[in-house]
């Protein structure tokens, strides 16, 4: 009896120890906790180590503490969704190395700071959509180059750096509707990025501008390149100003590497030059045609009136041999004739 009810005591410390939250419903078979719509305000402790699917939707989570996931390191899929989440520590889900999907939809996260899901080797799906981002890193972190799903959809993100999707290389999707973005120089590097993304087969919902009015409601995709001519100009003017600041190696290195940018430095980061010379501007181009249409025009109609001219020159002078040259010739024929018929005998 006394063996038993060490027995039983074991197992009873066990489970709680590792006991599933008092709110939560936990399946050994699908190593699966549910926990949503339980009415939480931040990540509950006392989760089974072994769980691979934790579900923490609909509640009222606002913050994800540094080390909120140390006691599930086996989690491959976590859902977050409608929730309060308004900012995400450094590192909170470094330990979830096994983790493949993250689901942080409808929450009020407005920035993503760098390095936010380090150490993520196994990561497949982010979704980031209908939050209040204004504003995504040059890198999502370390060992994240694994991703094949990026969602950022239903957010107020008015530009997106290249180098973020540069950073990503199995990428398969990536969706950007309902943005306000901003079809000005600071997207040009974006436009280039997709271009070349659907070109390998990705699939994208496409991009449309919200700005400037002239290109409001357009594709990013359809805005003709010389209208981000002045991007190129503008790259260069930079480069220039940065050149009479460094010296020596610095100098080089600048003009070498200006185009990536500092992570302050949003004007060498926002604007890429062009593979190809292009027209400095649609209006300069149009501008061009016109000049030589009328140039052309002029020389044509110079040549006109040479012809006319050149034309009347001639009729004018065979007139004038027709009638005075003419019957000068015959009088003078006349007069040259005479002494012969008077000194005939």
């Amino acid at each position: 009896t006394g063996n038993w009810l060490s027995v039983c005591s074991v197992i009873l410390l066990a489970h709680m120890a590792h006991g599933c939250p008092d709110k939560c419903l936990c399946y050994t078979a699908s190593k699966t906790a549910d926990c949503k719509n339980r009415g939480f305000t931040e990540i509950p402790a006392r989760l089974p180590p072994e769980i691979q699917i934790l579900q923490l939707q609909n509640n009222r989570i606002w913050r994800i503490n540094q080390n909120a996931f140390t006691a599930t390191p086996l989690l491959k899929i976590l859902d977050l969704s409608n929730n309060s989440i308004s900012s995400v520590a450094p590192g909170a889900f470094q330990k979830l190395r096994y983790l493949q999907v993250l689901n942080l939809t409808r929450n009020l996260i407005h920035y993503i700071e760098n390095k936010t899901f380090s150490f993520l080797p196994h990561l497949k799906e982010l979704d980031l959509s209908s939050n209040s981002i204004i504003r995504l890193p040059e890198t999502f972190g370390n060992s994240t180059g694994n991703i094949t799903l990026l969602s950022v959809k239903h957010n107020k993100l008015h530009k997106m750096e290249r180098i973020l999707l540069e950073s990503l290389p199995n990428l398969k999707v990536v969706l950007f509707k309902d943005n306000p973005w901003q079809c000005n120089c600071n997207i040009f590097g974006l436009k280039l990025w997709l271009e070349s993304f659907l070109y390998r087969g990705g699939i994208s919902d496409g991009i449309i501008c919200s700005a400037p009015g002239i290109r409001k409601g357009k594709d990013l995709l359809k805005v003709p390149y010389e209208l981000f001519g002045v991007c190129s100009l503008r790259t260069a003017h930079l480069h220039l100003a940065s050149s009479h600041q460094q010296h020596g190696s610095e100098q080089r290195g600048s003009l070498r590497h200006g185009h990536h940018g500092e992570p302050g430095d949003s004007g060498r980061a926002s604007c890429e030059p062009k593979a190809k010379a292009r027209p400095a501007s649609l209006r300069h181009a149009i501008a061009t045609v016109v000049i030589t249409g009328v140039v052309c025009g002029i020389v044509c109609l110079m040549m006109l009136a040479a012809a006319v001219y050149g034309c009347a020159y001639a009729a004018i002078t065979a007139k004038y041999h027709k009638e005075h040259l003419a019957p000068a010739r015959q009088h003078g024929t006349a007069k040259e004739m005479e002494p012969l018929e008077s000194s005939s005998p």
